[in-house]
């Protein structure tokens, strides 16, 4: 049994696609507001320069006075750029607009791969109690998504259903296999969740069928659909979730999360 002082496992977990507009941020903001729901302590850092997913929070620019370009610069730990949301439960470090210079920054710094990874280990080394660390990258694969693979326990992969989906998949998992080969052995998929599903679109329902028939047991149960609440709720500065908890976006990131802590409840027994 684990003894009070000893720190709770905690599973990072980065969600990537080097396509833009396939949901990321939207899974990112409602699966962890969602794990946060049914009680799992969690954070999201947000490691896009864009900064949707801190927007999406209702985290206004002017507020992220420590954000995650500071941890990877080193001025700052998880800890200091950690701040709480209106979701209980759930924390977020910040995006701003200087992650757009890191590369350029860093690119001559020992182990830049993996500021990140030190910061997490720091993080926990202080005692951190959180269950879930969420990752949310840029659409691009460029140094902070290797950052945030590096970090990682796994990878979960939101794939639109649309036409070219299994070609960006594809290139996905290569850049994951890399990574695998030389920054981060343990490195695992934990899942592909469809996004934006259509069901009055054909083609919709044959990239499931593709995705499933290629992927097997790494594509979740759960289809995320096409949902104009979920669109709605990050210009109100809120995860679908607390907009609108009963419409079907919403009801699909609580299935996703219960099929998350599932699958991690497996690997905790094998």
């Amino acid at each position: 049994m684990m003894d009070a002082m000893t720190p709770r496992r905690m599973r990072v977990i980065t969600i990537a696609n080097q396509k833009g507009g396939v949901g990321k941020t939207t899974t990112a903001i409602n699966l962890a507001t969602a794990l946060a729901a049914v009680g799992r302590q969690t954070l999201l850092i947000d490691l896009d320069p864009q900064g949707n997913a801190s927007t999406g929070l209702g985290i206004d620019r002017d507020d992220r006075e420590v954000s995650s370009y500071d941890v990877l610069v080193e001025k700052a730990s998880v800890t200091e750029a950690s701040m709480p949301t209106a979701v209980p439960n759930l924390f977020l470090v910040p995006s701003t607009l200087d992650l757009l210079g890191l590369e350029m920054e860093i690119s001559g710094a020992t182990g830049r791969a993996y500021r990140l990874r030190d910061a997490l280990h720091f993080h926990t080394m202080e005692g951190a109690q959180f269950d879930f660390v969420l990752i949310d990258c840029p659409p691009s694969l460029n140094l902070l998504t290797v950052n945030a693979m590096a970090a990682a326990d796994s990878i979960l992969v939101p794939l639109q259903c649309e036409f070219f989906a299994l070609e960006g998949l594809s290139q996905l998992l290569q850049t994951v296999e890399q990574v695998r080969d030389s920054l981060n052995p343990a490195l695992t998929l934990h899942g592909i969740v469809l996004t934006m599903f259509d069901g009055r679109n054909n083609l919709a329902a044959q990239v499931v069928n593709d995705v499933r028939s290629y992927m097997g047991r790494h594509v979740y149960d759960t289809v995320i659909p096409r949902n104009v609440r979920v669109s709605e709720a990050p210009s109100f500065g809120k995860p679908a979730i607390l907009y609108d908890m009963k419409c079907p976006g919403s009801q699909a990131y609580i299935r996703l999360a219960s099929e998350v802590i599932q699958r991690e409840r497996r690997l905790e027994v094998a």
